[in-house]
């Protein structure tokens, strides 16, 4: 397997990253403590990033193409 690494401070070099910290700024803004977030915050974040549907995953959501890789690994 190979594996790459990207520079330190170059967003450009990682788009998926970039591409989730995008969505959940929608959710929670650059400077927002996250520390104050409730549990039943943050789950309903991720609840909604994992929900939505992604053109990378076939229009499937991150939650539909886990459970779909976890039963190939039966």
């Amino acid at each position: 397997t190979k594996a790459w690494f990207c520079d330190p401070q170059a967003p450009w070099q990682k788009g998926s990253v970039e591409n989730l910290n995008k969505r959940a700024r929608r959710y929670l803004p650059r400077n927002a403590p996250v520390a104050a977030l409730s549990n039943r915050d943050m789950k309903s974040i991720c609840d909604r990033l994992n929900g939505t549907p992604r053109k990378c995953l076939g229009w499937r959501t991150p939650t539909e193409a886990f459970r779909e890789e976890m039963i190939k690994l039966r």
